[in-house]
């Protein structure tokens, strides 16, 4: 071999060696918000599923610095403080509490009935990939969602015996959704909201309100049946609560092309999971509550659709539609019709 052939083959051996000790891009934190602490399934499968399959796709160049229990934000202000990129880069961001800046997202409330664990992660994931509004509508609030993590379905904590949902009339419920005070008044029933703790408990206790219409996780982890042992469920009974992982559109920007793949397919490998992991918590939580001493029934799903059918929730639907429309919230109308589209698909 000559000299020359020598030098240019360890030229490229050194080359070689450079191209595979060098990262493919620099190391990155970022920083994340949750207004709940760190312990029940959502933020556990967020921070041990999700987190860490980005850890893992990124062959350890993102690394999540979590911050729980409302640390850095409240839910409240969680969109605006993600969107201004200053105190953290990711948050998770719940419509509800950002009606104001997310109206379109509101419509995913207003149905009574619809899909529960793997499929209802597959609505939302269709929902987001074909109608543009709901991206548009974040965008708007300087934010991408990277992640889709949904709620648990509606549940009745009654303080007294109850066989069915159509015996409510005359009765008070506490909901916090304006479309679940809708629906139970259209049921006949007197509809309050207050806030979670001692008031909520006493006002059990006296009988000044009758049940409880929330998300079964909540009232699981609130122990509602302490003062509401008698509990009415169904996997069918639609919530449409979901909780949008977002990140700071101009630090998306910032990360390389192959750290945005990367946590995309960290986003599909939890997708994957999400669904089975909320059946196998839903089962526990309702044997759980049985344990407890609750009284659970699992309604049957001719009483689902008769609940369906008296919360008149497609009149509702239209009036506030009409409402945003006066309001200047454009292509309401249109937005709902395709969310019917597909909600249709899974029924």
């Amino acid at each position: 071999m000559s000299f020359a052939q020598y030098r240019w083959k360890l030229s490229t051996i050194l080359f070689t060696a450079f191209l595979f000790s060098t990262p493919l891009s620099a190391a990155q934190t970022l920083i994340y918000s949750d207004y709940e602490p760190l312990g029940n399934m959502r933020t556990r499968f967020i921070n041990d599923v999700f987190f860490a399959a980005i850890e893992k796709e990124s062959h350890g160049r993102i690394n999540i610095e979590a911050h729980w229990d409302s640390e850095l934000s409240s839910g409240y202000d969680a969109l605006a403080m993600v969107g201004e990129g200053k105190k953290a880069d990711l948050a998770v961001v719940v419509p509800e509490y950002a009606s104001t800046a997310l109206p379109q997202h509101q419509l995913f409330k207003s149905f009574p009935v619809g899909p529960s664990g793997a499929q209802q992660v597959a609505f939302f994931r269709e929902v987001f990939s074909r109608i543009p509004a709901f991206s548009d509508e974040l965008s708007r609030a300087n934010v991408s969602p990277v992640f889709i993590a949904t709620g648990y379905p509606l549940a009745f904590f009654s303080s007294k015996p109850i066989n069915n949902l159509t015996v409510m009339r005359g009765q008070t419920w506490r909901s916090a959704s304006f479309w679940h005070q809708a629906f139970l008044q259209n049921t006949g029933a007197r509809a309050v909201t207050m806030p979670w703790g001692d008031a909520t408990y006493k006002a059990l206790q006296s009988g000044s309100i009758d049940g409880l219409m929330l998300n079964v996780d909540s009232g699981y982890d609130l122990n509602a049946q302490r003062y509401a042992p008698h509990v009415l469920v169904s996997k069918d009974l639609w919530l449409g609560h979901v909780y949008l992982l977002v990140i700071n559109q101009a630090r998306w920007a910032s990360l390389s092309e192959e750290d945005r793949a990367a946590i995309q397919r960290a986003a599909n490998d939890a997708y994957a999971q999400l669904g089975g992991v909320m059946d196998r918590s839903f089962d526990k939580q309702i044997a759980d509550l049985k344990h407890s001493g609750a009284s659970v029934r699992i309604l049957k799903p001719q009483e689902v659709l008769a609940w369906e059918d008296k919360t008149q929730y497609q009149q509702v639907q239209s009036a506030w539609v009409k409402e945003q429309e006066a309001k200047g919230v454009v292509d309401m109308k249109e937005t709902l019709e395709k969310l019917v589209e597909i909600k249709h698909s899974f029924d």
